[in-house]
């Protein structure tokens, strides 16, 4: 995969080193996320030509997930029409808390082809904890979101879970797949 992103993208996606760390997001859109993103268009992510304004659409729908802007997220991913916009959905439903219409949407994105890399990616994350049903169910049979989901549920309130840790660290995961994806 080639790297198309912008030094712009780079700024914004390096900009706050704790950046996509909560599990789930208490608040409104925190002021550094609208000063490094208020004013990009999609055409700004990358440095060669997008396949599409569905793909930049997602970028920028990433970038703002990434910086805990939900709203605005959300204002790009419900006007995505494919499988890729449901994704993005699904994950940010998940970061406000609203885990039921999480699964709908990942439901909605189907045999996403990001599903396959997280699963072959997410080895090393789970491998530093104890044999756990609970998370062996996030990878078992390929990487499960609903399992994650539940994990996100289940500990998003208990930071010093060590299950807490994993969960933060699998959807730093996701999201890098998906956003590479995205390009």
């Amino acid at each position: 995969m080639i790297d198309n992103r912008s030094p712009l993208t780079v700024k914004i996606m390096t900009a706050n080193p704790h950046a996509y760390e909560a599990l789930v997001v208490a608040g409104g859109t925190p002021p550094l996320a609208r000063e490094l993103l208020k004013n990009v268009e999609p055409g700004q992510l990358l440095t060669a030509p997008a396949p599409s304004s569905i793909a930049t659409g997602a970028l920028l729908a990433g970038l703002w997930l990434w910086h805990d802007g939900l709203e605005e997220c959300h204002s790009f991913v419900q006007n995505l029409p494919h499988a890729t916009g449901s994704f993005w959905h699904a994950i940010m439903h998940r970061r406000e808390g609203d885990f039921s219409n999480s699964k709908y949407w990942y439901a909605r994105a189907g045999n996403h082809p990001a599903l396959a890399i997280i699963a072959a990616q997410a080895g090393p994350i789970m491998n530093e904890m104890p044999a756990d049903r609970r998370l062996l169910r996030i990878v078992s049979r390929g990487f499960d979101p609903n399992a994650l989901v539940d994990l996100v549920e289940e500990v998003h309130h208990s930071s010093g879970d060590p299950r807490h840790a994993v969960a933060v660290r699998l959807q730093q995961l996701e999201w890098r797949i998906l956003f590479d994806l995205s390009e």
